[in-house]
């Protein structure tokens, strides 16, 4: 048995007034009766009357050829579905007085007379067909029963006049739904009192059934939900998932919802079978209002046993005024992440800040920030992660707030800063961090200076390679990586004259190793670059760059903030 999960099963939610495939299929062909008085040469005689709802015709096609009402066509309809599908109440009598056998016959969809009828709203039709002895509890290809389209239709004569005539009350459709989930979805509390009143089970009677209580959560439906409550619904029931009724209105922002439930003495401390609290859902997605009210019903204890925080989760998908919530609540800005999930994750990620950064949520990252979120708990730095983001926003926040320009990459060893080598083509990003005081002159050092340089190994292919995990706290680095070496891979020697060029625009007079001359003598628009090697450095340039060193990285970081004139930090940011 294929095991059910509810996951799957909110996905299959059904829109209001929804026709099956057969009965559209059958309007769209149809589409020529409209004038009412054409017809087409290949119509057949006895549908053409049933259409026209010719009753003396039909009753003579019958007499003289009574096998004519057996005639199927391609979608095995018979001229009885097609007089239940057009409400033509007499034309159904005289077919089912000459065979009363086809009062249950199916389409090819599993289609009877009754659910035809049922999907149409022709109660007459419903009416006959039930006194000719139609039985109520055939379903569709779908598993939908008469009652349950009379209730998807919120007809609540027609609802009361199948449980007149015995349809079962609790019969489920092909995703596990009742006729009480059905008129629960559409909030219609005058039908719910019926099913109930017939039977039907406010409570499943298992797990692997949902309960009509958290289909009204879900929808945010008021009415239908204090109904169920008042009749002894089960606000704490979980599903096979564990997931109950303040779960589910948590996820989708209901408000009011979530405070009736909790009056009704919902238990916030229930986990779903992921570990989740309604207050870890509530933040996820975002909605404050709701982690306001659950925030002071959960137990800290509680959240102290989750493999996750709230505020991770409020981080991880930027929602940015839930984590503001949490935190005015006393949550731990600094809170890390089980080991035992931790390490699911090749960088082995700790906190809501790296979480924050890692999905380019620079907003809530400065808010983390803001409340002291620590900058060293992770394995590894939150820079090097926000500069393999390519987010300029996020690398200067972090530098501002003190992060550390030389932070090593664990698997891969370099000897120019690390977190260059993640900017990629991204010149904007460089420049950012050679701004704040980024060593721009280790990456002209080199071993092999002017000596011929041995070919390259796949080491600095794969620090380039998106789809390795760059981050990977398992492996250690073979050999200490030169930047030559890594900026005359394929990938990178595209850009190697900009790069180049925005690095001597921070250092001093330099020689180039054979491998960065012969990069630039490779495309003869880089022989400019080239150019400014052969003359001494302008002392404009020169001063700037002694006045940058004796400042200091820290001080650099946050220049603005100086006491010097405004043209003199121009000049310090090169913007001069």
């Amino acid at each position: 048995m294929t095991k059910f999960r509810y996951s799957d099963y909110l996905s299959q939610f059904r829109s209001p007034g929804r026709k099956s495939y057969d009965v559209v299929s059958r309007l769209r062909e149809d589409s020529w009766r409209r004038d009412g008085t054409t017809e087409p040469e290949d119509a057949d005689p006895v549908i053409w009357a049933i259409r026209r709802g010719d009753v003396k015709e039909l009753q003579d096609l019958a007499t003289s050829s009574p096998v004519s009402l057996l005639k199927e066509n391609k979608d095995g309809w018979i001229p009885v579905h097609d007089a239940a599908f057009c409400g033509q109440t007499e034309c159904l009598k005289i077919i089912l007085k000459a065979h009363p056998g086809l009062v249950d016959k199916r389409t090819l969809q599993e289609q009877t007379s009754l659910l035809l009828a049922v999907s149409c709203g022709h109660l007459p039709c419903v009416r006959c067909l039930l006194e000719s002895g139609a039985d109520p509890d055939i379903s569709n290809n779908n598993r939908e029963t008469a009652l349950y389209k009379a209730c998807e239709l919120e007809n609540v004569e027609m609802v009361s006049l199948l449980l007149s005539y015995g349809a079962t009350v609790n019969q489920r459709c092909a995703q596990g739904w009742t006729a009480l989930h059905e008129a629960v979805a559409r909030d219609n509390t005058e039908i719910c009192d019926i099913l109930v009143g017939a039977g039907a089970m406010l409570n499943p009677a298992h797990t692997y059934s949902i309960p009509p209580l958290n289909v009204a959560a879900q929808k945010g439906h008021m009415r239908a939900l204090c109904y169920l409550i008042d009749k002894g619904a089960n606000v704490n029931m979980q599903t096979c998932d564990g997931i109950t009724a303040l779960h589910e209105a948590a996820e989708n922002g209901h408000n009011v919802v979530v405070h009736a439930l909790l009056s009704k003495h919902a238990d916030a401390n229930k986990p779903a079978n992921s570990g989740l609290l309604p207050l870890h859902i509530a933040a996820k997605y975002g909605h404050h209002e709701i982690v306001s009210q659950l925030v002071s019903v959960t137990s800290r204890a509680k959240l102290r046993h989750s493999w996750i925080s709230p505020l991770h989760l409020a981080a991880e998908h930027n929602r940015h005024a839930a984590a503001a919530v949490l935190l005015k609540a006393g949550a731990d800005v600094n809170d890390t992440l089980a080991h035992s999930h931790a390490v699911q994750y090749s960088d082995r990620r700790a906190t809501a800040l790296y979480f924050a950064v890692a999905n380019g949520s620079t907003k809530t990252a400065e808010l983390l920030l803001n409340a002291g979120a620590s900058l060293s708990l992770d394995p590894v730095s939150p820079l090097l992660m926000a500069a393999r983001q390519g987010c300029v926003r996020s690398v200067a926040l972090l530098l501002e707030r003190g992060a550390d320009l030389d932070a090593k990459i664990p698997s891969y060893s370099t000897t120019f800063p690390a977190v260059v080598a993640l900017c990629m083509d991204n010149l904007p990003l460089l420049r950012c961090l050679l701004n704040h005081g980024c060593d721009a002159l280790s990456c002209f050092y080199c071993t092999y200076g002017r000596d011929p340089h041995p070919p390259p190994d796949s080491n600095c292919n794969i620090l380039l390679n998106e789809s390795t995990a760059l981050m990977n706290c398992n492996e250690s680095p073979e050999r200490t990586i030169q930047f030559c070496e890594w900026i005359s891979t394929p990938l990178m020697c595209e850009w190697a004259g900009p790069v180049l060029d925005l690095l001597l625009e921070h250092v001093g007079q330099v020689q180039l190793c054979s491998k960065l001359t012969e990069l630039l003598d490779s495309r003869e628009k880089w022989h400019d670059v080239k150019r400014k090697l052969l003359s001494p450095r302008p002392l404009f340039h020169l001063c700037r760059l002694r006045i940058r060193r004796q400042i200091g990285k820290n001080r650099l970081r946050s220049i603005t903030g100086l006491p010097l004139p405004d043209r003199l930090i121009r000049y310090l940011s090169l913007n001069d």
